[in-house]
């Protein structure tokens, strides 16, 4: 058999096959849009490797690459998942400030956040504003201030309790 006449064999078998196909796939991916874009994909890979290759079992070759190739969607999708998952999560918050009253009410919860700050020894404000505002590592405000990182942790923990209890 030739191999312009192995090639036609099988991408005429993978459109007799494309529902299958596209079935496994949709398994594998749980939707049939992503289903359809590796099939799209097979049928490319197909002609491809049909051109210079001699297939013996057809079909069972046809499912290999389908399921192979919805097999690397899936994984890029989960790791895609897992890396923009951060980035996604803010965008469905709302802003809150809805109108003048949400305006007022965060106006005086920052003044009354300030408020309860002011009263923190000055060593424990300073650690806590390098860390939060400042963005320094707990070591960093613990090299900057003379004193150990547990010390740090413990002032940074003492202004954020201090916040939370006029939040009450």
């Amino acid at each position: 058999m030739s191999s312009d006449r192995a090639g036609t064999d099988l991408c005429a078998e993978f459109i007799a096959c494309r529902s299958q196909l596209r079935d496994a796939a949709a398994r594998i991916l749980g939707s049939r849009e992503r289903a359809e874009d590796v099939i799209q994909d097979a049928y490319f890979k197909i002609v491809e490797v049909s051109a210079a290759n001699e297939i013996r079992e057809p079909v069972a070759f046809l499912f290999q690459v389908v399921r192979n190739l919805a097999i690397d969607r899936q994984r890029r999708l989960s790791m895609e998942s897992v890396f923009f998952a951060e980035e996604d999560e803010g965008m469905q918050v709302s802003s809150g400030a809805s109108g003048p009253e949400a305006t007022v009410i965060s106006r005086e919860t920052l003044a009354r956040v300030a408020a309860a700050l002011a009263t923190l020894p000055a060593r424990t404000l300073s650690a806590f504003e390098m860390h939060r505002l400042d963005g320094c590592t707990q070591k960093e405000v613990a090299e900057k201030l003379g004193v150990s990182t547990t010390l740090v942790n413990f002032m940074i923990r003492d202004a954020l309790n201090c916040c939370r209890e006029i939040m009450l």
